[in-house]
């Protein structure tokens, strides 16, 4: 805890090279982290979805010559709007942001980007992919549910990925392991389930949960989160062979 009352920021969270650094490596491949500043109930901090994002594009970059590059730490959360300290931005703008990024990487000379995305209600980078085709720059989001799916049945998840949208067994799971510092007390008996919520985008999630929390972060272990981290790791091989890109294991 600062002295200000804030809690301390999780450490690695942010790429350490220098110029040289990337130059030696000459990186084709960017990886970006995109999590968002939302309530995550009364366990787990506004930045969960940023350093979730941040801890995923991390592991996946080790050992392979690409460009880790900072997260883009708001996006569009406006479903959580009702919960104070939540902050968002129109989908247009993540839009925007995310091309313009692509954009200069391409004229540095790297020409596949992707985006790792901790933030489910970030709708529009599904289209930002979409719309690469053709752009110069080669894009693909990362994970897919069914790469979370994979994840979750190996780390012997109990909740779906459904019924698991918020703040539950999943993502304090993978905070537990990765930054245990960050995850208060009380997420034993948080739980709340909240399968019928069918008007979400409409409504907005204070409808169909008081605490900001939709799922069962009772069931939560660090063991579960190192399996998770360690599922998706090995999802990427292929997103990363769909690229041609190597691990400088292999070089």
């Amino acid at each position: 805890m600062t002295a200000s009352g804030h809690p301390t920021p999780a450490p690695g969270l942010l790429p350490a090279d220098t110029t040289e650094d990337v130059r030696a490596r000459q990186p084709t491949m960017a990886v970006l982290p995109i999590g968002s500043f939302e309530q995550h109930g009364a366990h787990l901090p506004l930045s969960t979805d940023t350093v979730i994002a941040c801890t995923i594009a991390r592991e996946v970059a080790a050992g392979r010559p690409v460009q880790l590059l900072p997260p883009l730490t708001v996006s569009c959360s406006h479903e959580h709007a009702a919960w104070p300290g939540t902050v968002s931005i129109s989908a247009r703008t993540l839009h925007a942001v995310v091309t313009d990024i692509a954009d200069s990487l391409r004229k540095s000379g790297i020409g596949t980007l992707i985006l790792v995305n901790g933030h489910g209600g970030n709708y529009v980078l599904r289209n930002v992919v979409q719309e690469s085709a053709g752009s110069g720059v080669r894009m693909a989001l990362f994970p897919g549910s069914a790469d979370w799916d994979a994840a979750r049945a190996r780390a012997g998840v109990q909740t779906s990925g459904h019924t698991d949208m918020h703040a539950g067994e999943a993502e304090t799971s993978i905070l537990l392991y990765a930054h245990p510092e960050l995850v208060k007390e009380g997420y034993e008996s948080a739980d709340c389930v909240a399968d019928d919520r069918k008007h979400l985008l409409t409504l907005g999630m204070s409808v169909y949960t008081e605490s900001g929390v939709i799922g069962r972060p009772s069931l939560a272990s660090a063991r579960k989160g190192k399996e998770l981290l360690a599922g998706l790791v090995d999802a990427f091989d292929e997103y990363a062979a769909l690229f041609g890109a190597r691990t400088e294991a292999h070089d």
